[in-house]
């Protein structure tokens, strides 16, 4: 007799987690952007939120797996909750001219693409997430990470801005060095796709 595999149930941490990072996406926006991005409060509470949802990203993750809590809405709204945090850190930056537009697009369109994607192909092939992917995922979330916090304050005399001019400087060489790691990822991934549906259709 064949075993039913029993299906967790969608009640569950991670997806709690999960649902709690998506729901506070636009609150991290409009943190963001308080007084076109000059409070220095706001900021620093956006840079709580934005943290805080890189480490539940983590820890919901690793719930799902270690308790096998994995439901098909964990698979569809995780990298949702994941492109929507970051996507909303890119555009309100953008908003108050702390990252250029152009690479906030270009990060959008290869990030949302690779999403859509996956979750189009998710039952025909499996795409395992590469060391590539992790690193520029990282590397992204220090930048956008530091880059939500108030680093340049122009009421501040020349020296006493400059430790902050210093790592809003550090921040963007890793923004461009998580832009590199973007397109080069999103390269092996649709690679990676169009070489396992032409061995599908081979077979």
């Amino acid at each position: 007799m064949t075993q039913v595999e029993t299906q967790p149930s969608n009640w569950n941490v991670p997806n709690v987690l999960t649902t709690l990072r998506i729901v506070l996406v636009p609150f991290f926006g409009w943190a963001l952007l308080v007084d076109g991005g000059d409070s220095i409060l706001w900021r620093c509470v956006a840079w709580a939120i934005f943290v805080g949802a890189m480490v539940t990203d983590k820890i919901d993750g690793d719930l799902a797996r270690k308790h096998n809590l994995v439901t098909n809405f964990g698979k569809i709204a995780d990298p949702i909750a994941d492109k929507a945090i970051t996507g909303m850190a890119l555009v309100a930056l953008s908003v108050v001219g702390d990252v250029w537009w152009w690479v906030t697009i270009v990060v959008l369109v290869r990030e949302w693409s690779v999403t859509l994607l996956r979750l189009s192909i998710l039952k025909m092939v499996v795409i395992a997430a590469a060391d590539l992917g992790k690193l520029k995922t990282t590397v992204q979330a220090i930048a956008l990470g530091t880059l939500c916090l108030p680093l340049r304050d122009p009421d501040l005399p020349g020296w006493a801005g400059t430790p902050g001019d210093i790592v809003f400087y550090t921040a963007q060489v890793c923004l461009a060095i998580a832009v590199g790691l973007t397109l080069w990822s999103g390269w092996e991934f649709f690679h990676s796709v169009w070489k396992q549906r032409h061995q599908l259709r081979a077979a």
